[in-house]
């Protein structure tokens, strides 16, 4: 993949329509070389396939107008867990009305986190003219990713930040605390069955407890302290089947770098994510592992990763509750009132007589319903699965680790920190690796080389707390490794320890896009804490030696559908129906997809007044948009690369600042290259990512007022509706060719 500038200035004029192309946008942009114009029309004519619900933020229709037509309709029909619970946090939804994929809704979130950019959002709070927050109860600040600068100014942007807090009556943890999505999840803001959001990209975590987390932006946030409300839709739902149980040395993290690694062609790009699997295979994945792979679903592409509200999570819960109720501290405490043998019993319904004579065996009073309708699915066989790195500088490429012991690839850096792997359970698995090796090294924990530099940072003080309790955070100190401030530090590029020119560093943190954890020519590598940590020691990317492949390995088992061979399978009389109700539909979607196919074969020319979806220009807005292209030949084009990390919780960077800076992670050139009125053209899943809204505001400082892309990271569209940056993305059923649809607003076409 080439990261330089290509075929900066492109100066071609002839007439270009993508709404019926069969070309590609990357294919279009690089052979013809047009100059793009945009000029509007009365109505749009955006194709919408049939039979599938237009799930991504093109906006045919204003999200309110798509919210009360949507009442109309009252399907009874089963639903998957994930539109349960956007169905109890839905306002003003039509009695009797059951929401689905593809519905927009005005959101009630059962908690919004901010964290470092809750002084950016107070200031659009109070830039509307709101003065104070709807419901305090709903919002949870955290300082927790610039932790380790302690200059005037950021002492005093945190000081504006808890002293807001304060003024209105909102919770709030102080730096040094703990990363905010553990906070969110320990303290019991997110709670199982429940909707949460924060203004950071990885909310998604909260999903390993069945809290279905999303992320939303600095705007929407404001909006919510405002009104208590903001606005979604409800995306496709893909259903991710686990099967099997993870061989030793293999752990949570393994699995999602392997998911987002193996299904790395955007399969689960901006929908929403349900693991399932057998009992027994969701029962040997505990809860932290769960919030591991939850929390990186969002390199994988999805807006949530959503575990079932099962057994495992109920013993963590009543475990969690019986540690409250012992330990001393005050009553007033946050997670002495929420983690509640009552109320944790409420989440599910006790099974037959044993059940309610024992109390542990329970089913959950909220699951997916039988027959609930998934876009797509897919399955992993845990137990076909070995030790997995990912990278480097991208985590669409995942590794067996065996095969990168073979490369003895030398390490510079080591990183034990994240919201992702940090907690007293990946320290102690970090740990043991060297307590295992002290048993050689005559009882005495061994130091890594001299070379190497090992950081620790836990994900919260409970976390290091209960590590300290252990051994395991003194073990790790006692190897060599430097301990952070609890806190996101090098995993977003800020303080202690980032890469340097040519440096190599493995990291159990989420994240290894190019420049993010330091200088953009160094390489980073994600893994797990174990093999960070055996990493460390050897000074080469390693493993513990933990993990070892049965006979007859043959290789990672996955695939669409759930995995199950028919001879395995138990069908009841239901299971039976459903498959035939599936297998049905599956003919029409064929019968229909074969027909457009035909349709559009036997059509030469389209015409483009043909009135498909009616939306009103508003008046004001331009009559074209025209300008020189600028193309990024690359896909998956991330916010790190967009606007770099290092600026991101800096708040007065001028705007100047910001055109400078822009897209300086792809390349450095981009600044002398690119010009004001030019269209940036790139390719598919452009703005994956962090929520940063800067990613949007640095093209628009830049004076580019259109980005062209095969598709759009979730959060970015949303950024860009926010701040007024267009943009146009490429959607197709595979049958009929390309079709183009705006992001901002409709009716508009694509010609030169």
């Amino acid at each position: 993949m080439a990261m330089s500038l290509r075929a900066a200035r492109l100066l071609g004029r002839r007439q270009f329509v993508c709404r019926q192309s069969s070309l590609s946008l990357r294919t279009a942009a690089t052979t013809q070389l047009p100059r793009i114009t945009l000029a509007s029309r009365s109505f749009s004519t955006t194709r919408c396939r049939p039979g599938t619900p237009d799930v991504f933020h093109s906006l045919k229709e204003s999200p309110a107008a798509n919210f009360l037509s949507s009442l109309q309709e009252t399907p009874k029909t089963p639903q998957t867990l994930t539109e349960k619970i956007v169905q109890r946090h839905a306002v003003g939804v039509a009695a009797g009305k059951v929401l689905r994929s593809g519905d927009y809704v005005t959101l009630q979130p059962h908690k919004c986190m901010t964290h470092d950019n809750s002084w950016p959002v107070a200031l659009k709070f109070m830039g509307i003219g709101a003065t104070r927050i709807s419901d305090p109860n709903q919002i949870v600040m955290t300082l927790d990713h610039d932790v380790q600068n302690k200059t005037e100014k950021n002492l005093k942007k945190y000081s504006q930040i808890e002293q807001f807090a304060q003024k209105q009556g909102v919770v709030f943890y102080p730096a040094g605390r703990g990363i905010g999505h553990q906070i969110m999840v320990e303290e019991g803001y997110a709670w199982p069955g429940t909707l949460a959001v924060a203004s950071d990209s990885h909310s998604n975590m909260y999903g390993g407890i069945g809290c279905l987390g999303t992320p939303v932006v600095r705007t929407d946030a404001a909006s919510i302290w405002a009104t208590g409300k903001t606005w979604w839709q409800i995306p496709p739902v893909a259903k991710v089947t686990l099967n099997g149980k993870m061989p030793l040395g293999v752990t949570g993290k393994d699995v999602i770098v392997a998911l987002a690694g193996l299904f790395n062609n955007d399969e689960v790009l901006n929908h929403a994510i349900e693991f399932t699997g057998t009992d027994e295979t969701l029962g040997s994945i505990p809860v932290d592992d769960r919030l591991t792979i939850a929390n990186m679903t969002t390199e994988w592409g999805a807006l949530t990763g959503l575990f079932p509200i099962d057994s495992i999570l109920h013993g963590w819960l009543r475990a969690r509750a019986t540690l409250a109720a012992m330990t001393e501290g005050n009553v007033k405490d946050h997670h002495k009132k929420q983690f509640l043998h009552e109320r944790i019993d409420e989440l599910f319904t006790a099974t037959g007589i044993v059940g309610q004579q024992l109390g542990h065996i329970f089913k959950p009073a909220l699951a997916a319903d039988k027959g609930a309708v998934y876009a797509k699915e897919l399955f992993l066989d845990l137990s076909t699965l070995s030790p997995y790195v990912s990278g480097p500088n991208s985590v669409k490429v995942a590794t067996p680790l065996v095969e990168l012991e073979k490369q003895s690839i030398p390490i510079n850096k080591a990183y034990l920190v994240s919201c992702t792997n940090s907690r007293a359970s990946d320290l102690a698995a970090a740990a043991n690796v060297f307590k295992d090796a002290a048993i050689l090294n005559g009882g005495k924990i061994p130091k890594i080389p001299e070379h190497v530099n090992f950081y620790i940072a836990a994900a919260s003080i409970p976390e290091q707390k209960a590590a300290e309790e252990a051994g395991d955070w003194q073990a790790l100190l006692d190897a060599g490794a430097q301990p952070l401030p609890s806190g996101c530090g090098p995993c977003i590029g800020l303080g202690t320890g980032l890469l340097e020119p040519g440096e190599v560093g493995i990291s159990a943190s989420n994240r290894n896009f190019k420049g993010r954890m330091g200088s953009p020519d160094a390489k980073a590598y994600l893994a797990s804490p174990e093999v960070v940590a055996a990493s460390a020691l050897s000074g080469k990317i390693s493993g513990p030696g933990w993990f070892q492949a049965p006979e007859g390995y043959a290789g990672v088992r996955r695939g669409e559908g759930d995995g199950i061979p028919d001879e395995k399978r138990m069908m009841t009389i239901e299971d039976m129906l459903e498959k035939a109700i599936k297998d049905a539909e599956a003919a029409i979607d064929t019968f229909d997809a074969d027909e457009r196919a035909e349709q559009t074969s036997n059509t030469t020319t389209t015409s483009t007044t043909e009135p498909e979806t009616l939306t009103e220009i508003l008046p004001g807005f331009p009559e074209k948009i025209s300008g020189e292209i600028v193309f990024c030949d690359a896909d998956n084009i991330n916010t790190d690369g967009i606007y770099p990390g290092k600026y991101t919780y800096q708040d007065d960077v001028t705007r100047e600042k910001m055109a400078q800076v822009c897209m300086e992670n792809y390349d450095p050139g981009f600044s002398q290259t690119a010009r004001a009125g030019d269209i940036l053209v790139s390719g598919f899943n452009f703005g994956c990512g962090s929520s940063r809204e800067q990613a949007a505001t640095a093209i628009l400082a830049k004076g580019i007022p259109l980005v062209v892309a095969g598709r759009f990271g979730n959060i970015f569209s949303r950024n860009s509706i926010n701040n007024a940056l267009m943009g146009v993305e490429e959607y197709g059923d595979g049958a009929g060719g390309a079709r183009w649809r705006s992001v901002e607003c409709q009716g508009w076409g694509i010609a030169s």
